[in-house]
């Protein structure tokens, strides 16, 4: 994966190079690999949700539900700028991958940066802002009543495979030139959803339970966005997208750029904007 994502940094630090502003830097070799526990506790006398940032650079990214406390994993690591940082205050608890000091280049080939942490079911306001990394996030089961993804060129995969134990107000994920699959988003129990894409591809479904009336906005530019929505979820949906190729099924009803699919239920509103790219609309 560092062979895929690392280079990224690589191609920055050339871009200014190529600016005017010179490196003469040597090539670091990545030292020992250490492997440092991450645990934190349930904070005490705490009325209402906790917050939760984790701010990691590149690298891999695990989080599952699992922890006794609010958060408990190890990171894993061989360069020793990446060490995390744990910091707690009444604003919440703070989880940052140390920064990388740039005085020398890495062997990107042969960095180590990967973090597997479990997360308790104490309710908790998340935000996750991550740089050119490979996720696997399973969120299923918790207690949201917020989350937050902001990351760059990133492969993503965040799955609700259980209802959300709570309401959550607002599920907001803004990337980049990405690969992005959100799963079960029905289960995530959203009043509000805002995704923002840049030129990547994406896969949004929409399967689980929805417990509510629940609206998403989707902006995206090129690229490729599939929306999976089961057949049976009553759902309206506006497309603004004059330059973008829609594919949508004969199951929709269709009154200008509004598409409605009839269901029982609570009623899914979706309007998506996006620029020249590709839309396929699938109960699959």
């Amino acid at each position: 994966m560092y062979r895929k994502i690392l280079p990224v940094i690589l191609i920055l630090v050339l871009g200014v190079s190529a600016c005017g502003v010179s490196f003469d830097l040597p090539v670091i070799t990545p030292g020992p690999t250490q492997i440092d526990p991450i645990e934190v506790p349930l904070p005490e006398n705490t009325t209402g949700s906790t917050r939760l940032v984790v701010t990691f650079g590149a690298g891999e990214l695990n989080i599952t539900p699992g922890a006794d406390g609010l958060v408990s994993g190890l990171a894993t690591y061989n360069v020793a700028d990446f060490k995390p940082e744990i910091t707690s205050n009444a604003g919440g608890v703070n989880i940052t991958q140390g920064s990388y000091k740039l005085n020398k280049v890495p062997n990107f080939g042969k960095v180590i940066n990967n973090w597997d942490l479990k997360l308790g079911t104490a309710p908790m306001d998340m935000e996750i802002f991550a740089g050119a990394y490979h996720a696997n996030l399973e969120l299923g089961n918790l207690s949201l009543t917020n989350l937050t993804v902001k990351d760059g060129a990133s492969d993503v995969n965040l799955t609700f495979s259980e209802p959300n134990q709570t309401e959550m107000n607002l599920l907001r994920y803004e990337t980049g030139a990405s690969q992005v699959v959100l799963k079960g988003l029905s289960n995530a129990n959203f009043s509000m959803m805002e995704f923002t894409g840049g030129a990547g591809n994406y896969s949004l479904d929409f399967s689980g339970v929805l417990q509510r009336n629940a609206s998403a906005t989707i902006n995206t530019g090129l690229g490729n966005l599939t929306i999976s929505i089961p057949e049976a979820l009553p759902v309206q949906l506006t497309i603004d997208g004059k330059l973008a190729n829609i594919s949508i099924g004969s199951n929709w009803v269709k009154n200008g750029n509004t598409y409605t699919q009839a269901g029982t239920g609570p009623l899914l509103t979706i309007v998506v904007e996006i620029g020249a790219a590709n839309l396929v609309v699938t109960d699959k």
